[in-house]
Order: C-alpha cells, then structure tokens, then sequence
C-alpha cells in the first residue's frame, strides 16, 4: 500500500487545543481530527502544514518542533502523519472546508470521536506530553 505523507497542527489557546470536523462528504466523514492535509510533492512538511491551515481556515501558522509522528494503515490508504505544534500567527479560524471546529481541553478529548490515525496522539496529550510545549 502506497504511503501518503500528511501534516496536521497542533495549535492551543491557552488550556485548549483546536479541533475540526471532517466534511461529511469526505473520507471520515464527521470525524474530528488536527487541521493539516497531505504534503504536495517538491513541497517541505512545513510548507504543507501552512498551505493546509491557510486553505482550511485562512490562517497563517508558524510550524513548531514535531510533537508526534504516526504511521497508520486505513481501508483505503497508509498515512504518515507528523503532528507539528504550530501557533496562529494571523487570523482567527473559520470555516472553509470543515463541518465545525472546537478549542477543546484534554480533559473533553473523550467527548469527540477522532480519526483513528489520531487516537495515539490523543493519548499522549491525555498522558499529559505536549502541555509543556504550548505555543501561542
């Protein structure tokens, strides 16, 4: 199975953490997961991750140090996702391509229903890792 390289954002506001809702349409379907998207050829893991949150939710993003990476198998394709912690440098999220977005705490992690490629991410915050390297 051919591997796809995706990027997503770890971004916080204080205590809280920015999740989106995939488009019901989409693959996933209403499943909660990071903004980001796939890394374009000739194009940096960096590069992506703000092409992707600029396209999402016109924002402009500083991409930080890697905060997880993620190898996971779905039905229909094999992602290797890098979560980077990322900062809002302009704009305020809205709405372009997702069903909904949160600032959601770790504590409100188990409310939502993620993308499986997401779920070990998910427990490392709720582990208490990524608090101390908040950005933003």
């Amino acid at each position: 199975m051919k591997e796809t390289e995706v990027v997503a954002a770890l971004i916080w506001k204080g205590d809280r953490f920015l999740i989106c809702q995939r488009p019901a349409h989409k693959a996933r379907g209403l499943l909660w997961e990071f903004v980001g998207g796939k890394v374009e050829p000739n194009e940096t893991k960096e590069q992506a991750l703000r092409r992707e949150c600029r396209e999402e939710l016109d924002i402009e993003v500083e991409a930080g140090s890697v905060f997880f990476e993620v190898l996971h198998d779905y039905p229909d394709l094999r992602v290797r996702l890098t979560l980077f912690h990322a900062r809002i440098m302009r704009g305020e999220p809205k709405l372009l391509e997702h069903n909904d977005l949160r600032w959601i705490t770790v504590e409100e992690i188990e409310q939502y229903h993620f993308c499986p490629a997401d779920e070990t991410i998910l427990e490392e915050l709720k582990r208490g890792k990524g608090r101390n390297c908040r950005r933003g």
